[in-house]
């Protein structure tokens, strides 16, 4: 009795609620040391989720080089010859539309200045000029009072760019074994893991083919995206369009977040160079579009890929952008959905296939032995010879084991053709 009085003393109610929120602090825990160690290696964590995504990018070109006889070394050169060609051809494009249109977008800018100043002072707020330069002199102040920290955020910032050019070869350098190599390196990896092997090799491929399936299908949106946007730009005479259609292209990788950045951005390039109905009427078309995007291209292109609620997304971009910067945020989404996939594989066991069944033993088990049908012979004998069935011959007289009359289907004793069912055989 003494033995079951610290049980009795807790409710099985307030026992459950304990052991589940022992789970959750040693889950958490967990995730707060990892959360840590990636911090620590975000240099070389972030090269290589970027490296993983570009190798699901480039994979389908490298597989249909091989396919086509190519060995994979060679499969694998040409694939990064042409993704960094198109990365360099786009950005000396850029860069020469950005020198060529920049100073007409000073000009511009100069004009829209001086129309919203006149507007202030002859529009409804009818303020004076000596308002507007002391607004003008108290913003110029501010800029000169944070020029020392604004001094230290470059010279931080030239540091951290030899940094990235680290990480960057790194990106690079695994991208490429991941091309040539990738089923070598997931076969070495699987090795470890023993027994679990199947598991977590179910895991893995469902995994790769959700970062497969997400990344090409953002990619396909992201440029009908920065295309559209693109051509609006373009249309309406606004400067550095390229340069902006680029920059939306990037920032959709980001849900949600990325779009309102690019677009806040366009929006206010469109004001200061052409005005604000222009930046409305950009504002409306930008709104409209990215309702489309969401609606018809994310569920046609992406499928089932990213099946997240927007809350979901949110939280994990939050989550990663505090962990990574902007480069997390941009891996945060697609990591999330690989584990989403991957787990449901790694907690079911793959069902056992049954053995295929024989043909002397149907799936139905087997089928009990029917009467026994009368075979040619005996209907010549019967009918040669009638009365043959019923009557003994002198051999089977003499026989040991006399002949007995043969069943008939319906159950009964077969009686031979002219006798009734009174008479016995002679």
């Amino acid at each position: 009795m003494l033995k079951d009085r610290p049980t009795k003393l807790v409710p099985p109610v307030l026992a459950t609620m304990a052991a589940w929120c022992a789970c959750l602090i040693l889950v958490g825990v967990v995730v707060y040391f990892f959360a840590q160690g990636i911090g620590r290696l975000s240099f070389v964590a972030l090269p290589v989720a970027i490296a993983l995504l570009l190798t699901a990018l480039l994979f389908p070109l490298t597989n249909s080089l091989r396919q086509a006889g190519m060995r994979p070394i060679y499969a694998t050169w040409i694939t990064m010859l042409v993704a960094l060609t198109v990365l360099v051809g786009t950005g000396w494009l850029i860069g020469a539309r950005a020198t060529e249109e920049f100073p007409n977008l000073v000009e511009q800018v100069q004009a829209t200045a001086r129309d919203v100043q006149t507007w202030l002072i002859t529009g409804p707020l009818h303020l004076q000029q000596a308002q507007i330069t002391q607004y003008v002199d108290e913003v110029a102040t501010m800029v000169n009072t944070q020029r020392t920290a604004i001094t230290g955020t470059v010279l931080t910032a030239g540091a951290v760019a030899v940094e990235v050019l680290a990480s960057l070869v790194l990106m690079l350098f695994v991208t490429f074994f991941l091309l040539k190599d990738g089923e070598r390196i997931w076969g070495w990896f699987l090795k470890g893991f023993g027994s679990m092997s199947p598991r977590v090799d179910r895991a893995g491929r469902a995994a790769w083919t959700t970062l497969s399936h997400y990344v090409q299908g953002t990619v396909a949106v992201a440029a009908v995206h920065g295309l559209i946007m693109g051509i609006v730009l373009a249309g309406m005479g606004v400067p550095l369009w390229a340069p902006l259609a680029v920059l939306i292209f990037l920032a959709s990788f980001i849900p949600i977040v990325g779009i309102f950045f690019a677009g806040t951005i366009a929006t206010l390039v469109t004001l200061g160079a052409k005005g604000i109905v222009y930046a409305l009427i950009f504002v409306g078309i930008l709104v409209v579009e990215q309702q489309l995007e969401n609606h018809v291209l994310q569920p046609l292109i992406v499928g089932r890929a990213l099946n997240f609620h927007p809350l979901a997304i949110i939280i994990v971009l939050a989550v990663g952008g505090i962990l990574g910067g902007i480069a997390g945020a941009a891996v945060a989404v697609p990591v999330a959905a690989v584990i989403y996939r991957a787990l449901p594989e790694l907690r079911h066991d793959e069902p056992m296939a049954l053995p295929p069944a024989g043909p002397s033993a149907p799936p139905g088990g087997p089928e009990p032995p029917g009467p026994a049908e009368p075979s040619g012979d005996d209907d010549a004998t019967r009918l040669e010879t009638p009365g043959a069935e019923g009557a003994a011959t002198p051999e089977s007289q003499g026989s040991e084991t006399p002949v007995r009359p043969r069943a008939s289907a319906l159950g009964g004793t077969a009686r031979p053709p002219g006798t009734s069912r009174g008479a016995e055989p002679a």
